[in-house]
């Protein structure tokens, strides 16, 4: 059996599966597809496959039915994604343009990722922590209060009372606007933090716990910069697949409800719209095992600022939430960069 037969029966198999829900048996894929091929050559090539764990047989006397792994040679082989429709491109460009702020770009782009593929989508917000600290003022407001300010690289100023667990002098704190400031100044937000650790080991220890509230209003302000929110639409859309999940519809959705979980299952690519397929059992987020996640990271000039993607049945038509996914990406990024 030649590696190119092999591959036209397996992609056979996946589409008529993912497009009939029934197992695939060899007269139907000799009908439905110019294999060139007779039935029994057929059968031979998916006695091959099954062998090789591609295919299952789900009960006797039935066709076959694509595995993980089928599905995993299947998307790898894949020799293109399937473009848009120019109705659907249209479709994306008009709906998310109406948007009026951020909240309402990602609630937006969610909603239409989930009508177009009919899965269940996931959008993170876009993070700033691509953005870096320019300065750091802090301004004595009494022996036990001092105003933080946080100047970023953008323009953007972040300030904020602090209360101090013990009295902190003018020279004292001087020089703590001083180390911070050697350190911060330039450093990314989402290694603020590690910076800022540094910077307390170099104080005497007696005024560390104090030097800590500060740090803590800092750190606060990096993870406002570097969003890590994510919103979800078409949780619905899985009921219609509760014959497939079966028991494990239940473990899906409430998986689904852990924020964790959802950053997990997105990712954390950094390269703007490359799409990413994992199938069933690659998936190592407890609970997930029985369901298939394609992700994008969204962006411009080929760095990923965020994700977006859909989480559905392992039987899904991955070409085309492939494509869907990307398009998406494509106009998030595209959007929010302009």
């Amino acid at each position: 059996m030649s590696d190119e037969r092999r591959l036209m029966v397996l992609r056979a198999i996946v589409e008529d599966f993912v497009a009939t829900k029934e197992p695939v048996g060899s007269k139907a894929l000799v009908e439905r597809h110019d294999l060139g091929v007779s039935s029994a050559t057929v059968r031979n090539d998916m006695a091959s496959l099954e062998d090789e764990g591609y295919i299952v047989q789900p009960h006797t006397s039935a066709g076959r039915v694509p595995t993980d792994k089928g599905y995993r040679m299947f998307v790898d082989r894949l020799a293109s994604i399937r473009p848009l429709s120019e109705v659907e491109r249209r479709a994306i460009r008009a709906y998310l343009d109406e948007a009026a702020d951020l909240d309402n770009v990602v609630d937006r782009t969610v909603r239409v990722l989930s009508q177009l593929t009919r899965q269940v989508a996931m959008v993170q917000y876009p993070s700033l922590g691509r953005g870096l600290v320019r300065h750091v003022e802090l301004v004595q407001m009494g022996p036990d209060r001092v105003l933080v300010i946080m100047i970023a690289d953008s323009g953007q100023v972040d300030q904020r009372v602090v209360e101090l667990p013990a009295d902190v002098d003018a020279a004292v704190l001087s020089e703590w606007r001083a180390r911070i400031n050697t350190v911060v100044h330039d450093q990314p937000f989402k290694t603020l933090a590690s910076a800022l650790v540094d910077v307390a080991e170099q104080l005497p220890p007696a005024q560390r716990e104090t030097f800590a509230a500060v740090c803590d209003a800092l750190s606060g302000f990096a993870l406002e910069h570097v969003d890590q929110r994510v919103v979800i639409a078409g949780a619905a859309n899985l009921a219609r697949h509760d014959i497939e999940l079966n028991a494990s519809l239940h473990d899906v959705l409430e998986a689904l409800e852990e924020h964790v979980t959802l950053l997990r299952l997105l990712g954390e690519e950094t390269v703007s719209e490359q799409i990413a397929v994992r199938i069933g059992q690659e998936n190592e987020v407890a609970g997930m095992n029985t369901i298939s996640v394609v992700t994008s990271g969204y962006g411009a000039e080929g760095e990923a600022i965020g994700h977006l993607g859909v989480v559905g049945p392992t039987r899904m038509d991955y070409a085309s939430n492939m494509a869907k996914v990307l398009a998406v990406a494509r106009y998030l990024g595209r959007l929010i960069d302009s």
